[in-house]
């Protein structure tokens, strides 16, 4: 046997339907779609329909939303700053994490986490930090810039400013 002699089985492809070609056809006119109604025009997609019983995609229970425009922070915890510390930086940014591999890729900011003992002295600067880190890091004599931007007020009711 060789390569050329390769075949399908007998049946194994079938040919296309070729629709709508005249009445020797077996198939023309109508081409298959019966007379008349929705179904027999063009342009039509009943996906889902059942016949006017609820659709199985409306019957099922909806879990959850995905907020389209949400935010992804890098989490870092007070393990991985005192790490820093040990290795010699005393200020830390975005920048200094970075650059020491806790981030690995770009994100919209970085949140400290209290999980871990801190006891350098370090200048922070993050997007968020828990209240547990900020209690932690001002307690071994550091400081933390927060830059996140500050949410805006709302109006609640038709006048009302929200104090």
């Amino acid at each position: 046997m060789r390569l050329n002699d390769l075949r399908d089985n007998a049946g194994a492809r079938k040919p296309k339907k070729r629709v709508g070609r005249g009445i020797g056809s077996g198939s023309g006119k109508t081409g298959g779609r019966g007379v008349k109604g929705q179904k027999s025009r063009s342009g039509v997609a009943i996906k889902g329909f059942e016949g006017g019983q609820m659709p199985l995609h409306m019957r099922l229970p909806k879990r959850g939303f995905l907020t389209p425009n949400a935010k992804s922070y890098a989490e870092v915890s007070l393990d991985k700053l005192q790490a820093m510390a040990d290795a010699g930086t005393t200020t830390i940014d975005e920048a200094a994490l970075r650059e020491a591999g806790y981030l690995p890729r770009a994100m919209d900011g970085v949140r400290v986490l209290g999980s871990g003992e801190l006891t350098a002295k370090l200048d922070l600067t993050v997007t968020y930090a828990t209240k547990s880190a900020r209690e932690a890091i001002e307690k071994a004599g550091g400081s933390v810039t927060i830059t996140r931007p500050e949410k805006h007020q709302r109006l609640r009711g038709p006048h009302k400013q929200n104090a």
